[in-house]
């Protein structure tokens, strides 16, 4: 479970446990957003099957990553944008590029729930090497999925005092607590779609 540690209140449908010391943690129906390892940027060779330095034609990377979330209907709306800042090698003619990027929403840590894919749309004038877009994408997730059980909420929420059998025992210890946590816990991922050979070079250069 990802914890965001604030000094304020919790929102609307968030936990709010206050340890005594003035620290909080909170929970929000809100999915954390980010981009999967290996999958922010993308690499074009001409040829394509070269992997000389001779050969790279354009380079882009995901940057400027934000998102925006709205918790308060019956569906958690999350808007997220990013920038593509691009590079290419031969600047001699103007050029377009399209490179297909990916908005995936998960369950748990692993499971895939939902993905959609879309495209970036870059312009090179004659004589220009960089170019850069920026894009919107919108995801939707239950807010019934994304709340925890009350029960599993009183559990964690519960005030625990010197002396009681379980109090210092993390309720997170719990296998059914956790299950019902990562049950409820959703990412908004974004990066590029790449193919299994860009996936390897990235992982591998």
């Amino acid at each position: 479970m990802v914890l965001l540690i604030a000094a304020g209140c919790a929102k609307s449908g968030e936990i709010d446990v206050t340890g005594g010391v003035g620290i909080t943690s909170v929970r929000s129906a809100c999915p954390v957003v980010g981009v999967p390892a290996g999958t922010g940027d993308v690499t074009l060779f001409d040829p394509p099957a070269s992997r000389d330095a001779a050969a790279l034609d354009l380079s882009a990377a995901m940057s400027d990553v934000r998102s925006t979330c709205d918790d308060q209907g019956d569906d958690v709306i999350t808007r997220v944008t990013f920038q593509v800042d691009a590079r290419r090698t031969r600047t001699d003619a103007p050029r377009d590029v399209t490179l297909p990027y990916f908005i995936a929403i998960t369950r748990g840590g692993t499971n895939v729930v939902a993905k959609r894919v879309g495209q970036v749309q870059l312009h090179f004038d004659a004589g220009q090497g960089r170019a850069t877009a920026t894009i919107e994408a919108t995801t939707a997730v239950s807010r019934a999925l994304a709340t925890l059980p009350q029960e599993v909420r009183d559990r964690l929420t519960r005030k625990r005092k010197a002396g009681d059998e379980d109090a210092a025992v993390d309720p997170l210890a719990s296998p059914e607590v956790r299950a019902a946590v990562a049950s409820a816990t959703f990412e908004a991922l974004v990066g590029f779609q790449l193919t299994p050979d860009q996936l390897k070079y990235n992982a591998t250069r």
